[in-house]
């Protein structure tokens, strides 16, 4: 029996009246809305990021020597023009057509077009003597580390900001996330003995880590002062574990107890992963665990024959415990949720899909 037979019954045995039937009938048709359907991720998606992908990357990772050979200001004019035609489409499908996801990916390409057309700025005008020289031609910026890109990442990050303001889509800040990691690099050359100290590693690791912790941090903040359900953080966390993490491995020698305390921070990695509730520090922190747990197979019992066999056992131990926490996930998060303190639940950011 349908809502509408229903209400005729009612009618038709005296306990409301006609006017009555029709204006629930008006508030059901304008008040009902139809069943949301759940995310999915399938062929048609596959398609739109790829996309976009192949896109970003035949004016950056593809850019061949010809292309460069151009000159700042066709860059300029072939960035320029990219970036006007991509944002324009993603727009009108993200606003007109209410398509979001292709949208969000043109919006995020015409983001990427960015260096391009800094680097073309620079190229023209010949800013170099205001970098640290002529960091050779734009495909470079990808594969080579050198402080002249620093102007183009700086730019890249403030638009794509602004773009994700505007465009609630995380995609877009996949862009910001790869230029800050380029930065985290390429900004080290600034504090080294020479702009061409590439062989200044301890400065760099500094640079990495403490740059890392900053994109953590400023995730952080972001997450906990977000308001809407949209993970927009997500890419930069993941960057900013990776600029941490990368910078701590990447050390020589060590002592015993550096060591050590090595393998506790990685063991916070994984407490952070619970607290935040992003799983990307869960798995730097179970990589850094093995790292550890090798340099004492190679190092520290390199002459005991035990050693190995204890070592499978605990890493079964630890698939074990994946399993039962795969499998317990929700008690296991209420559990934790009890244990807080009270003084820094306030840290906690809202529960997002990790």
């Amino acid at each position: 029996m349908t809502i509408q037979s229903e209400l005729d019954a009612i009618r038709a045995a005296g306990l409301i009246s006609e006017a009555q039937v029709q204006a629930i009938t008006q508030f059901l048709n304008t008040n009902t809305q139809p069943p949301r359907l759940a995310a999915r991720f399938d062929l048609t998606h596959v398609l739109w990021y790829a996309g976009a992908l192949i896109m970003i990357g035949a004016l950056g990772l593809f850019t061949t020597d010809a292309f460069n050979r151009l000159g700042g200001p066709a860059l300029i004019a072939c960035g320029a023009a990219y970036a006007v035609a991509f944002g324009s489409a993603g727009h009108y499908l993200w606003r007109a057509k209410h398509l979001r996801i292709p949208g969000g990916l043109l919006i995020a390409a015409a983001c990427a077009m960015v260096p391009m057309i800094v680097y073309g700025i620079q190229d023209w005008l010949k800013l170099w003597d205001y970098a640290q020289g002529n960091p050779g031609q734009y495909r470079n910026i990808f594969p080579y580390i050198h402080g002249s890109w620093l102007y183009m990442e700086i730019a890249t990050v403030i638009v794509a900001s602004l773009a994700a303001w505007f465009y609630r889509f995380s995609f877009i800040l996949l862009i910001a996330a790869i230029a800050l990691w380029f930065m985290s690099m390429d900004l080290a050359m600034w504090f080294t003995r020479s702009p061409d100290s590439f062989d200044d590693f301890p400065i760099r690791r500094t640079v990495s880590l403490v740059f890392g912790i900053v994109m953590i941090g400023v995730a952080w903040i972001i997450d906990l002062r977000r308001e809407q359900k949209a993970d927009m953080m997500f890419w930069i966390h993941i960057f900013g574990v990776m600029a941490f993490w990368g910078g701590l491995s990447l050390h020589d020698g060590g002592t015993l107890f550096t060591k050590s305390l090595y393998c506790l921070i990685n063991v916070g990695l994984l407490a952070l992963s619970l607290f935040l509730n992003r799983r990307v520090y869960a798995v730097f922190g179970a990589l850094g665990i093995a790292g550890y747990l090798g340099y004492l197979a190679n190092d520290v019992f390199k002459n005991s024959i035990l050693f190995p066999f204890a070592l499978s056992l605990i890493g079964l131990a630890v698939i074990g415990a994946g399993l039962y926490v795969n499998k317990n996930r929700e008690k296991l998060q209420r559990g934790f949720d009890r244990i807080i303190p009270e003084g820094l639940r306030w840290l906690r950011p809202p529960l997002t899909s990790p």
